[in-house]
């Protein structure tokens, strides 16, 4: 598994997923929390943005935000247009459309 390198534990990533198995019903500073990913170190950061950003672009832009909790569990729903707007939105910080490994930093932390 991808994130058990940064101190992702199987059992906090089920359960994050769990808790936004409903459309509409996705949190990310929940799902932050309650995966384990708030509170990592900005290395671990900076690590699990490297698989959120498939096509290695050095962003994660929108296409890779509606796919977010498909990169824990191939079977995890897409987020919807709504959510994925407003995870963008939340996340990027400079207004260009996509999120940095620096903005990416800042929204698990804040």
């Amino acid at each position: 598994m991808a994130f058990a390198k940064i101190g992702l534990t199987e059992a906090a990533i089920a359960g994050a997923l769990d808790e936004c198995k409903a459309a509409g019903s996705f949190c990310h500073k929940k799902f932050f929390t309650t995966c384990g990913l708030r509170g990592k170190p900005d290395a671990a950061l900076s690590e699990a943005f490297g698989v959120f950003d498939q096509d290695a672009s050095g962003y994660i832009e929108e296409e890779e935000l509606k796919l977010f909790l498909q990169t824990f569990s191939p079977g995890a729903r897409e987020l919807t247009p709504a959510e994925t707007t407003t995870f963008l939105n939340a996340g990027d910080s400079d207004g260009d459309g996509k999120i940095g490994v620096e903005e990416f930093i800042g929204l698990i932390k804040g």
